[in-house]
């Protein structure tokens, strides 16, 4: 077997260990003044409440719920006034992040940070959006220290949420605008006719897809009011979604705090999923199998009690279940000949 994954240097892993609270403690921080705009306060059936008003690229008004009137919320609106120590703090963040990218840690092309930052900036992550495919792939790298050697290299963005699944605690009626956040880009981001995937007009190839847990017997399109957003619902998708961690992403422009699924079990959901691609997603097929053997590689070498969890609790969901992954299994040990032996023998 080839060597799937080489170590970061000392000097990187300690510059991103130390990224990595800082981002998190300025995330929790974040208040929604970080946008260009203004605070507006509505009252909807007798009580109040409080949006970021900002304006579209063809210059109407957007609303971005932001909290009720509480003493809290009150914070945040006083905050955009006490803004020089928070743009401080950032401008620090990204000099730490430029640092860690030149020792060798692993960073997110500009393109995909400025994405990434707009629908971070608009609460998708924070209203339960994770972050998934290559680009989750790319994130473990810095977490565990290490460069994989291959299947890094991705056009499409990625984005799943629960769906249904997950209660937003948000008042009826008020609403984070998913849809809004790519149209404030600018970038010529255009939906399909589910809208559930964006494609740029000028650069076909980069697209943004949002997914879910397919929950009923068909596949049709889920949409979430309260995020305004349409997922498209895929077989297997609640293994990757079960537990998810928070971690950080590195870009020039700083870090970027966003929901992972669990390495693990990314890794095991490979290879359920490798056998439903075919076609014009041979390529992709190839990289799932890529990426399943570095990450189970990495596993079997350094957590293997936790790579033994995620497979007993594949192995608990069934008949369909296993007949995928038999499939997948047998595609990853043509390709990495014994890896999947390792797995089995946990």
């Amino acid at each position: 077997m080839s060597r799937l994954y080489t170590p970061l240097s000392a000097a990187a892993q300690t510059a991103f260990a130390d990224i990595v609270p800082a981002a998190r403690q300025f995330e929790l921080e974040r208040s929604i003044a970080d946008l260009p705009g203004g605070f507006t306060r509505k009252t909807i059936r007798g009580r109040s409440y409080w949006y970021y008003q900002i304006k579209t690229p063809d210059n109407r008004p957007r609303q971005i719920y932001v909290g009720p009137d509480s003493p809290a919320t009150q914070a945040l609106v006083q905050a955009r006034q006490q803004s020089a120590a928070r743009v401080a703090g950032h401008e620090h963040l990204q000099r730490l992040c430029r640092s860690a990218i030149e020792l060798g840690c692993a960073a997110v092309a500009p393109t995909h940070a400025r994405i990434l930052a707009r629908l971070a900036d608009h609460g998708f992550f924070r209203a339960g959006g994770v972050l998934v495919g290559t680009h989750a792939f790319i994130a473990y790298q810095n977490h565990l220290g290490i460069h994989w050697s291959a299947a890094t290299r991705t056009l499409d963005i990625d984005f799943a949420h629960p769906g249904r699944n997950i209660s937003i605690a948000m008042p009826s009626g008020l609403t984070i605008d998913t849809r809004g956040a790519i149209e404030s880009l600018q970038m010529g981001f255009v939906p399909n006719l589910a809208q559930t995937t964006y494609t740029k007009t000028d650069e076909p190839d980069l697209q943004l897809d949002f997914v879910t847990t397919r929950v009923a017997a068909n596949d049709r399109p889920i949409h979430l009011p309260d995020l305004q957003v349409t997922l498209q619902p895929l077989k297997f998708m609640e293994y990757s979604l079960e537990d998810t961690l928070q971690g950080v992403l590195l870009s020039r422009r700083g870090p970027l705090v966003v929901n992972l699924p669990q390495p693990q079990r990314y890794a095991l959901h490979k290879l359920i999923v490798h056998g439903e691609r075919s076609g014009d997603l041979r390529t992709k097929a190839v990289k799932d199998l890529d990426q399943s053997a570095c990450l189970l590689a990495w596993f079997l070498d350094h957590e293997p009690e936790s790579l033994h969890d995620a497979w007993s609790d594949l192995r608990s969901r069934g008949k369909g279940w296993l007949s995928r992954l038999t499939v997948g299994a047998a595609a990853l040990d043509r390709r990495h000949p014994g890896l999947w032996g390792r797995v089995q023998a946990l």
